[in-house]
């Protein structure tokens, strides 16, 4: 039997429903973060293992759009890489997180090596690319729907730092306050996406379960993040410990 598709409306209220249940606003270390119960060090940690995440969301937009033959598609998406990388050196996203990694006392140049990243990050994240270069076109963009709740952890994020960080300024936040706009504009087109080219049944239900993985795979890495350097259960051999990679007058 032939499963009629949902509403648009109701597929939308079931994809917001995801992130109502999953969405990693809702970890404890995100709790623990924002409310100002992170040492330095858990701070640094969570910089240097998010700082991969960061620097792979280009390669994984640069994949998908590989595979995109509509040039008004690629034109829209290409906007993403733009954001990251930036234009110049020194501008985008990535650099913006580097200048919070200096800002927590870490050696920028130790960051982007992304020699300290806990291995189930690095598993989590090149599965996330691996997904975007190999799923179906509908499957990649609804998985990046993640967005649709990134503007307010963000928003969260920069009022508990600035709250209880000495570390958090202006300068040091401006990855998460150009996000917050930057997301917005990205999920408008990413939604409108999913929602036009989910036409059936069983695209709506692909869809919907890229998205819970996209939010498995941001949720999993927080699971290391806290096993490792809240609950101690344990650093893994070659991720980041206190003391590494720090600036010099950090040291």
């Amino acid at each position: 039997m032939i499963r009629a598709p949902a509403s648009r409306a109701d597929f939308e209220a079931r994809l917001r429903r995801i992130g109502d249940e999953r969405y990693h606003d809702k970890h404890p270390f995100h709790a623990l973060l924002h409310g100002g119960g992170c040492t330095p060090d858990q701070v640094r940690a969570w910089v240097v293992n998010r700082y991969y995440y960061q620097s792979r969301i280009p390669m994984k937009d640069a994949a998908f759009m590989s595979r995109v033959e509509s040039p008004a598609l690629r034109r829209a998406w290409r906007k993403r890489i733009e954001d990251h990388d930036g234009t110049a050196e020194g501008e985008g996203g990535i650099a913006r997180w580097l200048r919070l990694a200096e800002a927590v006392g870490l050696d920028p140049a130790y960051v982007s090596s992304a020699g300290g990243v806990l291995p189930a990050t690095r598993f989590a994240v090149d599965a996330y690319v691996r997904f975007v270069r190999e799923a179906s076109l509908l499957e990649a963009v609804a998985a990046s729907l993640t967005e649709l709740f990134a503007p307010k952890i963000h928003a969260e994020r920069i009022e508990g730092l600035l709250r209880h960080y000495a570390f958090a300024d202006d300068r040091s936040l401006a990855y998460f306050q150009r996000r917050i706009t930057e997301a917005r504009d990205d999920v408008a087109f990413g939604l409108a996406f999913v929602l036009d080219h989910a036409d059936t049944a069983e695209k709506q239900d692909a869809a919907a379960a890229a998205l819970i993985f996209k939010t498995d795979v941001l949720w999993s890495q927080l699971d290391a993040l806290h096993a490792a350097y809240v609950l101690d259960a344990g650093i893994p051999p070659g991720a980041w410990r206190p003391g590494d990679g720090l600036r010099e007058s950090a040291a």
